[in-house]
């Protein structure tokens, strides 16, 4: 099973990443990158995009690059920094990258950025490998 065809399953059966708006742009076995546009009910009360929405996109992008070689994996840790504030109408493409790809753990790093190409949060996730495919052939 091809690494896009694992996403194409993921995201049809991902009603939180469809409701983001999600579209995914690029797909290689470790690696994803993927976007949305920031929405009005995303906003908090100081009038920018909640913290939840970049982590949300970034978390997206962590789950495509860790399980698309078709072995389930899930989060074990994860930690964000949030580097510039996120408003409503900024499309936001998150690319993951893979640092580590072991037997029962991986490590990857996801970059945030904004449409102006301006870095908005910084993403560590850690997954566990469940060493069982997520899609079935």
């Amino acid at each position: 099973m091809q690494p896009k065809d694992v996403v194409e399953h993921m995201m049809q059966h991902d009603a939180f990443s469809n409701w983001l708006g999600i579209e995914v742009l690029t797909i290689e076995a470790g690696y994803s990158k993927i976007k949305m546009t920031v929405r009005p009910e995303m906003v908090n009360g100081f009038g920018i995009a909640h913290g939840g929405v970049a982590f949300s996109l970034a978390d997206s992008a962590f789950a495509f690059a860790c399980n698309n070689r078709n072995n389930l994996s899930v989060a074990l840790d994860t930690s964000i920094n949030f580097t510039k504030a996120v408003k409503v109408g900024d499309t936001l493409i998150a690319e993951a990258k893979e640092l580590h790809n072991g037997r029962t753990t991986g490590l990857y790093h996801i970059v945030v950025s904004n449409q102006h190409h301006e870095e908005v949060a910084h993403f560590k996730g850690t997954c566990f490998r469940m060493g069982k495919p997520l899609v079935q052939s």
